[in-house]
């Protein structure tokens, strides 16, 4: 069963400081509740906290935990925008990579976290995936490092409908809400 309850805090200085907002719904426009954001608290779900309004720009997922500064959430900056909780968390998780458009050319399917790639998809670029269940996160780098992008359930058949500005994917990784 899908848990669509949660709670999320921002504050604006580190470690649980200063002004703070509650959130436990989607909301496209955080910048009325507070100018900054240092540190976060994810009471329950898992959430998805853009950089800019109408959940565009640099992406972060957080699960359960607490954020004292930005750069725990891997924050380019100390500005948050928009965030929406993220469905979809428990149970099975499954998702196909492909390494061209259109879900064309090779493909591999995984079920579990993949620290490194290219360990065992032999090719650097991603260009489309098939989200068969859970939620997931594609991470720029080796080892859920760089921008990250959530893939929920369903089909991207190109990189920019996942939010990627290029197709380089190097690690993947569930969306779990423990």
């Amino acid at each position: 069963m899908d848990r669509m309850q949660g709670k999320i805090f921002f504050y604006e200085d580190r470690n649980f400081q200063g002004l703070h907002y509650e959130c436990s719904s989607d909301c496209p426009e955080l910048s009325s509740h507070f100018s900054r954001c240092n540190s976060i608290r994810v009471e329950s779900g898992a959430w998805v906290v853009y950089e800019r309004p109408n959940y565009l720009g640099s992406q972060y997922i957080l699960t359960r935990g607490e954020y004292p500064d930005y750069q725990r959430w891997m924050g380019y900056n100390d500005t948050i925008r928009s965030c929406r909780i993220i469905r979809h968390t428990s149970g099975m998780h499954r998702i196909r990579v492909y390494e061209r458009p259109d879900f064309a050319g090779q493909m591999m399917e995984f079920s579990e976290d993949s620290p490194n790639l290219s360990e065992r998809f032999r090719h650097r670029e991603v260009y489309s995936a098939n989200v068969l269940d859970g939620a997931w996160v594609f991470y720029e780098h080796p080892n859920y490092r760089g921008h990250q992008y959530l893939l929920e359930r369903g089909e991207y058949r190109r990189h920019s409908e996942w939010g990627g500005m290029q197709a380089n994917v190097a690690s993947l990784r569930r969306v779990q809400d423990f």
